[in-house]
């Protein structure tokens, strides 16, 4: 029983702060991405779901972007790329005016006025 429980306790330390999916390690990272509300969150989300994205959130109120993502399959940049794509400027990429400009108004987040 003690055995058990002792190479259960080494696992856990072994491992601990890393995230293996299918052998290989999920990267966890946190990004500023520009928006103002909760439909920028439901877009940025949505946008942050490509290949390899294993998991998005996006918070309103400090507006940071954590993802955990498998390496293998995208990196950081198609991420923030996709993100801009959609309309939001982050740590990375500039949206486009025309991506921008595609957002609806109230999500408008580059005039500087927080519309809720």
């Amino acid at each position: 029983m003690y055995r058990i429980l002792f190479c259960c306790l080494l696992g856990l330390m072994l491992f601990a702060g890393h995230e293996v999916l299918a052998g290989n390690k999920v990267v966890k990272e946190s990004y500023t991405v520009n928006g103002v509300c909760v439909q920028c969150k439901q877009r940025i989300e949505d946008a942050a779901y490509i290949k390899g994205v294993k998991y998005a959130d996006w918070n309103v109120d400090d507006h940071s972007l954590t993802v955990k993502y498998d390496p293998t399959k995208t990196s950081a940049n198609n991420i923030l790329q996709s993100i801009a794509r959609a309309g939001h400027d982050n740590d990375h990429f500039k949206a486009t005016d025309e991506d921008y400009n595609r957002l609806p108004s109230c999500c408008h987040y580059r005039s500087g006025i927080k519309k809720h």
